[in-house]
């Protein structure tokens, strides 16, 4: 009887590890929308993306447009793959081009 309760517990030990493991791995993976993808991105509500484009463009000024020329980009076909920091990167870069003609 001693024998089953010890791998008993021990097995027990084990199955809540693994589960702490998992749930925290899924908790790391989904919650930083700046190094995701532009899936992430369309899945994210306006109030994410709006923090997202604030915290990549270290700007308050214009992030309505910056986060509708990101959205425009995500809407391309095949570009769900891109990452959300090289987007913002590329409508921030353009935003300041057009501003400074």
């Amino acid at each position: 009887m001693k024998f089953l309760k010890k791998y008993l517990k021990l097995f027990i030990g084990i199955a809540v590890l693994i589960l702490f493991v998992v749930v925290f791995f899924f908790a790391m993976k989904s919650s930083d929308l700046e190094n995701g993808n532009l899936k992430q991105w369309r899945a994210a509500d306006v109030t994410r993306r709006m923090t997202a484009a604030q915290i990549l463009s270290a700007s308050d000024s214009d992030l309505d447009l910056l986060v509708k020329c990101v959205d425009k980009i995500s809407e391309i076909p095949d570009s769900g793959d891109m990452a959300v920091r090289d987007a913002v990167a590329l409508c921030y870069t353009g935003i300041q081009v057009n501003q400074n003609n």
